[in-house]
């Protein structure tokens, strides 16, 4: 049996649909450990069937964490969902458990596999379009003027992250390029990720949209629409957006889910490259594969021998 000398953090990444919840509910019943979220649209109530979240029956099987911290009328920053699951990890590492970090949102995991400085300013929607006007041959100009190291790390052309590093200094009235000193946690760390071939991974993400729509996705959209309005931001995430168009009748159910899936598809793909980009120490294990966990086992035992990266 797996033993952790000291309270760690395990870490299961991989795109969409790779099977990372059920690998991560074998493992914790294994190990009696809680399982964190890291996808950034879990953590809203409501969005339920249309993110994938585990359903009442798997969240009974272990303690499940950091999943509905808001309702989707209220953003949660990441520097806020950094600090409450720094919260939660210390939490039960101070009762001597090692909790799951289980997620495909890469920017979340980065903020607490890496300890990513961020600032602490949210969105500033009045400020970004009075920048917006300006162009952003002009705002990037002024962000080589007021935080250079930040414009050197962010192409010209790169409008999103100029007009965040422009938000950052004029609300903090710090440089972005100071804030994003990455401070690694203290504790050992194991990066474990799920790959598939893509062309099993495009089928398992079709099965998976053909259920989750027969699971009541429909009213499920339906019922966030009727809370919170037609405008809600959230409502025009991936596959949110397609139901809402077929209930508006500007598409067919069929026209929906085919774009769900092409849409499904490319963000699955940009999570890959994330993932093999960002975090080059994961462990990978191939989706599918019947002795998942014995695999995760065995290479923890190894790690655990040698010492993990921390």
């Amino acid at each position: 049996m797996l033993s952790f000398p000291e309270p760690s953090l395990v870490v299961i990444v991989g795109a969409t649909a790779t099977g990372k919840t059920a690998l991560s509910l074998e493992l914790a019943q294994r190990w009696g450990s809680p399982i964190l979220n890291a996808d950034s649209r879990q953590v809203y109530e409501g969005m339920d069937i249309g993110t994938a979240k585990p359903t009442p029956a798997q969240r009974r099987l272990c303690p499940h964490d950091l999943w509905d911290l808001r309702p989707p009328t209220h953003p949660l920053t990441l520097a806020e969902y950094q600090r409450a699951a720094h919260a939660r990890i210390d939490h039960y590492h101070s009762q001597g458990v090692t909790p799951i970090l289980v997620g495909g949102s890469g920017l979340y995991v980065q903020a607490i596999v890496q300890g990513l400085g961020i600032p602490p300013v949210p969105p500033q929607p009045q400020l970004r379009a009075q920048l917006s006007h300006l162009g952003q041959p002009h705002c990037y100009q002024l962000l080589q003027h007021l935080d250079p190291p930040a414009a050197q790390a962010i192409h010209p052309h790169d409008g999103v992250r100029t007009l965040r590093a422009l938000e950052v200094f004029y609300v903090s009235g710090i440089p972005i390029s100071q804030w994003q000193t990455a401070t690694p946690p203290a504790y050992p760390i194991y990066e474990v990720g799920l790959t598939c071939e893509r062309a099993i991974l495009y089928e398992r993400i079709h099965q998976r949209t053909t259920a989750m729509i027969a699971q009541g996705w429909i009213p499920e959209v339906e019922q966030l629409r009727a809370d919170y309005g037609t405008s809600l931001p959230l409502l025009h995430s991936l596959g949110y957006d397609e139901i809402s168009a077929y209930l508006d009748g500007e598409l067919t159910l069929p026209e929906a889910q085919s774009r769900i899936t092409q849409k499904t598809r490319q963000l699955a793909k940009q999570q890959c490259t994330w993932f093999r980009h960002k975090s080059p120490g994961i462990f990978w294990v191939r989706a599918g594969d019947p002795d998942l966990a014995d695999q995760v086992e065995a290479w923890l035992h190894t790690q655990i021998r040698e010492g993990p990266r921390s």
